[in-house]
């Protein structure tokens, strides 16, 4: 995928559970969203897994969404169709990350002096 002036890299981080296998390996779990601030659609997605399905399947949930009207509904999906120890992990990351870009909009938007961010 090629990206323009329009995709914007957001990272969100969590902590593994502790006591769990994936802890002992990783500790902290990175979820790296690219998304078009024009639209607030998440062009591509991915999380810092070990194994590739894994990855491939948790991005695909996420790559498509628009998060105009906020994340929830992301969140529901992987709620119910990723279902692993370390699944509210994956879910803190995606909504740092959500936070970051929201963090972003809004100062993006004060600086061209725009009431409306959305």
């Amino acid at each position: 995928m090629e990206y323009n002036q329009n995709h914007v890299l957001v990272a969100g981080f969590a902590q593994f559970p502790k006591g769990t296998p994936i802890f002992e390996l990783y500790k902290v779990l990175g979820c790296i969203l690219i998304i078009d601030k024009e639209n607030d659609v998440i062009e591509d997605a991915t999380f810092t897994f070990l194994a590739d399905t894994t990855r491939n399947f948790i991005s695909s949930i996420v790559k498509g969404k628009c998060i105009k009207n906020g994340i929830d509904d992301v969140i529901k999906e992987v709620e119910i169709r990723f279902i692993v120890p370390g699944q509210r992990a994956v879910v803190q990351s995606i909504i740092a990350a959500y936070e970051r870009y929201c963090d972003y909009k809004s100062r993006h938007f004060l600086r061209e002096g725009k009431t409306d961010i959305s």
